[in-house]
């Protein structure tokens, strides 16, 4: 009997971020490699966002729980030696969502992709570079080279585990594991048949709907409002950070930021690590 497919998706963290900068993003692609290859579940499909992550996966939701431990553990252990909060996901809670045919996992895989178009990143998902979005119905997908042409303490750096995945793994010129060594393309690629058909499932998704329906979501990622935060703290208050400003210098700072990048409060909580509820304060006391 085959193995269920399920969702993963972690809850939305309101005044922190996974992933601060690309290198983040590059370690936590490959860990998804490393947390598959060491659980032994098949990756349908899975995007990083800024606060977030989604997986499609194939297992039981023992093997799916193992999985998504697995990955949070390597990626904190990474985040808190380079970032010295090694608790960043102890509480961050993870929800699991059976797909119990065909349509439920079309759909899955279409909302996965959509995440990047719905927080405006990119308009197609094929043009976010951490996840799957390039990997299905493209022919001209390029990598670098094959794992097993590197030394073992070469791909230890890379993935940063001491896991040693198949030498038939291949890399991109940055140092990304390419998805589609592990996630199993022709499968999910039958699964709708034609590009349009697959099309036809992002442009109906929720998050498509989300995107046409909510003109005010943010532009820019986080990360590059979070690589000049420092510099406006330090430009209007000869401050190195949000931690040494008083809260009326805090709340103008989250209206300059809101005013330069169209952030919106969820936005701006997560970039400058203050509470959804004391954004919303400070924004309107001072």
């Amino acid at each position: 009997m085959a193995k269920p497919f399920y969702l993963i998706s972690t809850s939305h963290l309101e005044d922190r971020i996974w992933f601060l900068d690309d290198e983040d993003f590059k370690v936590g692609m490959n860990l998804v490699a490393v947390a598959a290859f060491v659980c032994g579940i098949t990756v349908l499909d899975f995007i990083l966002m800024s606060n977030h992550v989604h997986f499609v996966v194939q297992g039981t939701q023992q093997d799916a729980s193992h999985f998504i431990e697995c990955y949070k553990l390597l990626y904190s252990k990474y985040f808190g030696k380079r970032h010295g909060n090694s608790g960043l996901l102890r509480r961050n809670k993870v929800d699991f969502r059976l797909l119990d045919d065909s349509e439920s996992l079309s759909s899955a895989i279409a909302y996965v992709q959509m995440n990047c178009v719905a927080a405006n990143i990119c308009s197609h998902p094929s043009q976010y570079p951490w996840g799957c979005g390039s990997i299905f119905f493209n022919p001209s997908q390029t990598c670098y080279k094959n794992l097993g042409d590197i030394s073992l303490r070469s791909q230890y750096r890379m993935t940063h585990s001491r896991v040693h995945l198949p030498d038939n793994y291949r890399f991109m010129e940055n140092g990304v594991i390419f998805p589609a060594s592990f996630v199993p393309v022709n499968f999910v690629e039958n699964l709708f048949r034609t590009p349009n058909r697959f099309h036809y499932y992002l442009s109906k998704s929720s998050k498509a709907k989300k995107r046409l329906s909510n003109e005010a979501l943010p532009s820019f990622r986080d990360q590059i409002i979070l690589a000049g935060l420092s510099d406006l703290c330090y430009t209007m208050y000869r401050r190195s950070g949000m931690e040494e400003l008083s809260d009326a210098q805090k709340g103008e700072i989250l209206r300059q930021i809101r005013y330069r990048f169209s952030a919106d409060i969820a936005q701006l909580s997560r970039v400058t690590g203050i509470q959804y509820s004391d954004a919303c304060r400070l924004l309107d006391s001072f």
